[in-house]
């Protein structure tokens, strides 16, 4: 409501509740809908073993994880087609992915701008997690004509990150904050896109 609320911008939610909705479809949704921005915003539980991760992080689309952690996610997130009992789509021949790849070279700068721009406005408002911009080969990532980032808001296995995500005053913050950095990127690439683009 509050990024549609200035008249710029038209929303499309993927889901509005826990209903499953496949990774593919969610990218589908965004390109059917000729979207220009997705943004995929999640909360993450890490097992004890692993640590105790904390803060906000972004992620981009990389053939390669920017680390571990990153990887692990990447792979958790992407295993829930099949947790969803949906069939996954078979690879891609050498030439679509070549095809692909050419398509997202744009879409993964403008991805990238968008997260630096919104790390620079969510570390007003957010803890960050110590490395906030991160990269991993998310599924939902990978529409190649859309620019996309995963907000993975904070760890509910982490005490202080969970006090935060249940918080109104701290949730609207955080979506001020995206707010303001989705305006800021569309003024950027308006500005740089020149006369009748």
């Amino acid at each position: 409501d509050r990024i549609e609320k200035n008249g710029k911008y038209r929303v499309v939610m993927t889901r509005t509740d826990d209903t499953f909705i496949p990774l593919a479809d969610r990218v589908r949704i965004a390109r059917n809908q000729s979207a220009s921005l997705f943004v995929s915003i999640h909360a993450d539980a890490l097992p004890r073993r692993e640590g105790d991760a904390q803060g906000a992080t972004i992620y981009t689309l990389s053939d390669r994880a920017s680390d571990v952690e990153a990887e692990r996610l990447a792979e958790a997130e992407n295993k829930a087609d099949a947790i969803g009992g949906v069939n996954l789509t078979e690879e891609p021949t050498e030439v679509a992915d070549i095809l692909i790849d050419l398509a997202q070279r744009e879409t993964r700068t403008f991805s990238n701008r968008f997260a630096r721009i919104l790390m620079g406005d969510m570390k007003t408002t957010t803890r960050m997690h110590k490395h906030p911009l991160k990269s991993a080969g998310f599924r939902v990532l990978k529409a190649p004509d859309v620019p996309s980032v995963l907000i993975e808001l904070g760890y509910v296995s982490n005490k202080d990150d969970l006090e935060h995500l249940v918080s109104e005053n701290w949730r609207s913050r955080t979506v001020g904050s995206v707010a303001h950095a989705i305006d800021a990127f569309f003024a950027k690439r308006l500005a740089t896109a020149g006369p009748g683009n």
